[in-house]
């Protein structure tokens, strides 16, 4: 296949050039042909004026990481024939796009693609028509670690799709040494989701994201954020406003695998991390065990475990500061209320829709936006992660 050449791009400026976005075959980065200082201009701008009416005291500069190989995960469905796959997306007619040279993946993503196609022609599986409804491969996904490890999960659609990969699942060891983690995941419906409920371990149980003062543990359904780089720099960011508040007690809701949590721990410091998913919260575990950090990971709903324990009457020790990152549809009414009532000094709040942050912050007169800064963690999207940290007035 012949694409046109990627030239890079700085953080500051400049474009990245894509022969796939120039020819119209894929469009899933809507403002690459912006240079990126304008995207990072544009997106302040626009953050800004979405939370104009909280009106953060200081805001922080923008943290960039850069406009290529900055995506730590990618997932590619499987289009073509079978012995020819492509790898990448579908188009609107449900005919593959194979997009193995995507410039803003991240190099060990890039290297292994090409490797993940030689693969599974060799199976001689065929990928899943979408139209027809018919075939086997549907997707595989690709994490990359900073130390160049991968975790590599194959979506099909029966059980016979996953015997014949875990027929082969020697050799593929020896094709991705790479590989520390491998799965397959078992997607039967017709339905635009990208994983189903059943994972088959073929090697390892979770991959280490190796940051640069946390070691974090990715399990197959885990979710982390898709810019390692900007990610570190958001966690050391909250860690930074933490410390700066001497919190004594910290909360952390919709924990995730634990990374703000794990990142402001200190000796002096007590840590409580929530979140619904319970592979998630067992990884916080492993990572915190690892750490030798004394902190508690409880699986459960953010929201109620808030009511439930900012009541004055429960006898829980109350935080001195929460910090709260929400999936797009923010902390919603309940939460919000709960926080508000509760006299709890300092919430810090990450978050990656500002319309729905401003709703949130509406909703807590008594807290002042003390400083914001804006995460570009999806370059050449309109998305942006913002955090702020709040102050009891």
């Amino acid at each position: 296949m012949t694409t046109l050449p990627l030239t890079p791009a700085s953080a500051d400026h400049g474009r990245l050039h894509c022969g796939y976005f120039e020819r119209g075959e894929c469009r899933s980065c809507a403002l690459i042909e912006t240079p990126y200082g304008q995207q990072i201009t544009d997106k302040e701008s626009w953050c800004r004026e979405t939370l104009a009416e909280a009106a953060p005291r200081i805001w922080l500069p923008t943290f960039a990481g850069g406009a290529r190989d900055f995506r730590n995960r990618a997932k590619l469905a499987v289009g073509g024939p079978a012995r020819h796959v492509t790898l990448g997306i579908l188009d609107q007619e449900f005919h593959g796009v194979d997009l193995r040279d995507c410039g803003i993946q991240a190099p060990a993503i890039r290297a292994v693609i090409p490797v993940l196609a030689d693969f599974l022609d060799g199976t001689g599986l065929e990928p899943y028509d979408v139209s027809a409804r018919r075939g086997e491969l549907k997707f595989v996904h690709v994490t990359a670690a900073p130390s160049g490890e991968l975790m590599i999960r194959f979506v099909v659609r029966t059980q016979h799709g996953l015997d014949v990969l875990r027929s082969r699942k020697e050799s593929f060891f020896e094709l991705v040494p790479d590989a520390s983690v491998v799965s397959v995941n078992l997607l039967p419906e017709h339905k635009a989701v990208l994983e189903g409920s059943r994972e088959e371990m073929l090697r390892g149980e979770s991959l280490r994201m190796n940051l640069d003062r946390v070691d974090l543990h990715l399990r197959p359904q885990s979710f982390f954020q898709t810019n390692t780089a900007v990610a570190v720099g958001l966690y050391n960011q909250v860690s930074e406003w933490v410390d700066a508040v001497e919190a004594s007690n910290l909360w952390d809701l919709y924990c995730g695998v634990g990374g703000f949590a794990l990142y402001c721990a200190g000796p002096s410091r007590r840590g409580t991390g929530v979140e619904v998913s319970e592979q998630a919260i067992e990884s916080a575990k492993v990572s915190a065990a690892e750490l030798g950090i004394d902190a508690r990971f409880l699986v459960g709903d953010a929201t109620e475990f808030a009511e439930e324990n900012l009541a004055a009457s429960t006898g829980v020790e109350r935080p001195d500061c929460v910090i709260v990152n929400p999936p797009r549809r923010g902390i919603g009414a309940r939460l919000s209320a709960a926080l508000e009532n509760s006299g709890v000094e300092h919430i810090v709040y990450s978050s990656c829709n500002p319309v729905s942050l401003a709703k949130d912050l509406a909703r807590m007169p008594a807290y002042e936006v003390a400083q914001a800064r804006i995460f570009d963690m999806f370059p050449h999207t309109k998305h942006l992660e913002v955090a702020v940290l709040l102050q009891r007035r």
